[in-house]
């Protein structure tokens, strides 16, 4: 071999090293969980332990709404456990409608670690539990932020639900790559593609995005929003960032939640 082509060589390879490498910790942090934190259970939940088809066991708070005509499943971000969430119940709460949340598998007292097929799972046991309690699927909105929108569309593109309620959504895993390392992010294979999937996820639709988010940039949530079919809605929220959505939005976060619902409702 010579000098010329041990050289391309040995470029090959220190490039596969570190594209590899970029893989494992693109993986790695995905995820942020509290593990075995155990949440105050805030006043009108219940708390309820859900068997997944392989084995874990999920914690979850169920906010029952007696002869609520909706049910939301909620699916939070990437990190924390059920009790950072409490100001997006809150606001959803305030519509009158019966709320279940879950912690993900390896995220505070759920067993196991996560995964993206494993969220996934998560998600459809959190679904069946509500079909179990008596929800039709049409009467059941499923609302994701972050991390938890790309699960809520995987979802919504399995099973039939009445609405979907995406908060600081992107496209897909790539595309969040691609904002950090533009020139190899798009070659990762990170998943959660949700732009491919959402095209075929015909339920209203509510996208809910701050202008200031500086974890998911405003574009992403717009790409997917764009490839959604009708009847959808963009609530874009000056000032806001990541999580906190519902503070700085109030009374607009609340009533773009209730035209979804009303439209769920038809």
């Amino acid at each position: 071999m010579n000098e010329a082509m041990s050289l391309a060589l040995r470029i090959f390879v220190y490039a596969l090293v570190i594209w590899g490498t970029l893989v494992w910790l693109g993986r790695k942090y995905t995820y942020f969980p509290s593990r075995g934190v155990e949440s105050e259970v805030p006043a009108g939940a219940r708390v309820i332990t859900l068997p997944t088809a392989d084995g874990e066991r999920l914690q979850g708070w169920w906010f029952e709404a007696p002869g609520a005509p909706l049910a939301t499943l909620y699916l939070h971000g990437n990190g924390g456990y059920l009790a950072i969430y409490s100001e997006h119940l809150q606001a959803i709460r305030k519509a009158g409608h019966s709320v279940l949340i879950i912690d993900y598998r390896g995220y505070g007292q759920s067993t196991g670690s996560p995964s993206e097929s494993g969220l996934y799972l998560d998600a459809q046991t959190a679904y069946e539990w509500l079909r179990q309690r008596g929800y039709p699927a049409e009467r059941i909105v499923v609302q994701g932020l972050s991390l938890g929108s790309a699960v809520a569309v995987e979802l919504a593109s399995k099973q039939k639900v009445g609405g979907l309620v995406l908060e600081a959504p992107f496209s897909s895993a790539r595309a969040v790559a691609a904002r950090i390392l533009p020139l190899v992010g798009w070659t990762l294979p990170l998943g959660y593609e949700s732009i491919t999937k959402i095209p075929g996820v015909k339920v209203p639709l509510l996208v809910i995005h701050g202008d200031r988010d500086r974890v998911i940039n405003l574009q992403l949530g717009r790409d997917l929003y764009t490839a959604a079919p009708e009847p959808k809605e963009f609530l874009l929220v000056p000032g806001a960032g990541h999580e906190d959505l519902p503070m700085i939005a109030g009374e607009a976060y609340q009533q773009a939640l209730r035209r979804l619902y009303q439209r769920c409702c038809r």
